[in-house]
């Protein structure tokens, strides 16, 4: 099975080790999907009282990006998202047709607007994780979910 995806996330990965991996988990998936990563740009705050007007105007940019592609299927990862194991989550991937865009908050999560939004939400868990590292388990579990679905042994 061969998927179409976009990772669309709020700000770049930094660390090095972390990036690293996550360009390996790219190069794995090279043969199963075509992916796609776009990366908006980061709103900075100084302040706390900052912190409301760059987490708006980042949900601002999501949404026009959004309102560009309404034809994609969206995945919000959101810590209220719904939790599903590996084999739900493949199997919730191979019902999709065309392409499937999933959508990281930067550090300060996702605006209210973006969550009023009726789109699929999931969760990795109901632990919270710096925005690097859930990307680089999104890219985990995308992996281990086409390895599911081309019977690959990855998963066990």
């Amino acid at each position: 099975m061969f998927l179409d995806i976009k990772i669309v996330a709020v700000g770049k990965i930094k660390n090095q080790e972390i990036l690293s991996l996550v360009k390996e988990y790219q190069k794995r998936l090279s043969p199963f999907c075509k992916l796609e990563i776009l990366e908006l740009s980061a709103i900075p705050f100084l302040r706390e009282s900052d912190k409301l007007k760059s987490k708006k105007k980042e949900g601002e940019k999501i949404l026009t990006y959004i309102m560009k592609n309404d034809t994609e299927n969206f995945f919000l990862l959101d810590e209220n998202g719904k939790e599903c194991s590996s084999v739900d989550f493949s199997k919730k991937l191979e019902k999709v047709s065309g392409r499937i865009t999933f959508i990281v908050a930067g550090t300060l999560g996702f605006s209210d607007e973006i969550k009023k939004l009726q789109l699929q939400k999931i969760s990795l868990s109901q632990m919270t994780f710096p925005h690097e590292i859930a990307r680089l388990l999104l890219f985990e579990q995308i992996y281990r979910a086409i390895s599911i679905l081309n019977k690959k042994q990855y998963h066990y």
